[in-house]
């Protein structure tokens, strides 16, 4: 869990909480805060009072969007920062077109897979 800057706070069109997270999903909130601790969410401090963020775009029809968490995984491995991982997610890229986010969401997974496995070499 991080801080956001400005920067990717902007990139970024629609946040969740937590906790409207664990109500989207039927769980307890510990559930989500085990799900953003194993690595299967990013969620940032944000907001006046610092609480805990993640990008609306990750969740879609109760879970979490398909793919995006072997995306994260991936990211990671390439030695991304969850910031980083935001900010490649999020910024958009002609050639997908979009963003890896949207093409996430609109289950085109395997080129986002694809591009962040080519970010390591």
């Amino acid at each position: 869990m991080t801080e956001i800057d400005a920067k990717i706070d902007g990139l970024v069109s629609a946040w969740l909480t937590l906790p409207d997270i664990a109500e989207e999903f039927g769980v307890e909130v510990t559930r989500v805060r085990q799900l953003v601790k194993e690595g299967q969410l990013i969620a940032v401090r944000r907001g006046e009072n610092r609480a805990l963020h993640v990008p609306a775009e990750f969740i879609k029809d109760g879970k979490v969007v398909k793919g995006l968490v072997g995306t994260l995984t991936l990211l990671r491995d390439d030695g991304f920062t969850d910031e980083e991982m935001l900010e490649w997610l999020f910024t958009a890229d002609e050639t997908l077109p979009g963003t890896p986010a949207q093409a996430l969401r609109e289950n085109r997974g395997t080129e986002v897979k694809r591009r962040a496995q080519a970010l390591a070499v």
